[in-house]
């Protein structure tokens, strides 16, 4: 059975589009989130003269996501100078230490290891350039401590919008569970993808209905002459999201023309999802994604 968490949200302005504040009873984190048009108020903050990790967030020129990772002694002095130097983010999330016990030492600790969660994912690129090794220095006891203050921080953001780091991370899991088997939502399922034979596999993880990382997929999204109007809107969609995985470095297509995930990749729904693997507008998700036992999703949802 998993555990409940209560989180506290308070809107500063009334309205969660302004200043918010997260945290979790008994945590001793702080949450703040804040847009780049409020930095005047942002650098006033308590909160903000601390020590902490911070995440920037916007867009690319192409208007696909981007982010970054940091840690600062004081966060407000840190965003002076991004705001001067990096022109992508429009808003900020970060985390601090109530009892004030985060050390700069502890700082660069999350850091690290929020970055190599947000590159195992892969979800959002990070505009970081080198990969900090910061934490391998500290204590046994600290660490674990630090793996605890992580993990609520992991919980919070989804509420407050931030997905950098929703999804699968085994490496993280691993550590974080010590060994032990890791359960998601719901069991793997498959379907075929006729265009060259291979098979899809997704599972829901975090409520999101995911292509697993090793799918092969259709290797181009292709369109049937004289469609409706919405159908012609989803073969829009399929194709930029394909044509962006595949920038990005997410599909990757052998010579014999099988393209096949390097990541997961989730999905609203597991219909966009069995379009999407097959290369057609439209799919029927919930009859064509199926289980070992050959049972459908439309047939795990009754059960579960």
């Amino acid at each position: 059975m998993a555990e409940g968490k209560q989180i506290r949200l308070f809107l500063i302005d009334g309205t969660f589009s302004g200043l918010v504040t997260a945290e979790i009873m008994n945590w001793t984190g702080h949450v703040f989130k804040g847009s780049r048009s409020e930095l005047g108020r942002i650098y006033q903050r308590e909160e903000a003269q601390r020590t902490g990790v911070y995440i920037l967030l916007g867009d690319k020129s192409d208007g696909s996501p981007l982010a970054y990772i940091g840690e600062s002694d004081n966060i407000a002095s840190r965003l002076k100078q991004h705001a001067a130097k990096k022109s992508f983010w429009s808003e900020v999330v970060f985390v601090t230490s109530k009892d004030g016990n985060l050390t700069s030492a502890h700082a660069r600790y999350i850091e690290a290891q929020l970055i190599q969660r947000a590159k195992e994912i892969g979800r959002i690129p990070l505009e970081n350039g080198n990969e900090p090794t910061g934490g391998a220095d500290l204590p046994e006891a600290d660490a674990s401590d630090m793996n605890h203050f992580i993990k609520e921080f992991l919980t919070i953001l989804p509420v407050l919008g931030v997905e950098v780091f929703r999804g699968r991370s085994s490496k993280w899991d691993d550590a974080l569970k010590a060994g032990e088997e890791l359960q998601y939502d719901s069991p793997i399922f498959q379907v075929s993808v006729k265009k060259h034979g291979g098979t899809a596999y997704g599972q829901i993880i975090d409520g999101e209905f995911t292509v697993l990382k090793g799918s092969a997929i259709a290797a181009e999204v292709t369109r049937k002459d004289n469609v409706v109007e919405s159908t012609r809107r989803q073969f829009e969609l399929r194709k930029q999201l394909h044509e962006r995985l595949n920038n990005e470095g997410a599909i990757v297509i052998d010579d014999k023309g099988i393209a096949t995930l390097t990541r997961d990749v989730p999905f609203s729904s597991p219909s966009a999802a069995a379009a999407f693997v097959q290369g057609r507008a439209t799919a029927n998700g919930r009859r064509e994604w199926r289980t070992k036992d050959n049972d459908t999703y439309a047939d795990w949802e009754g059960w579960k």
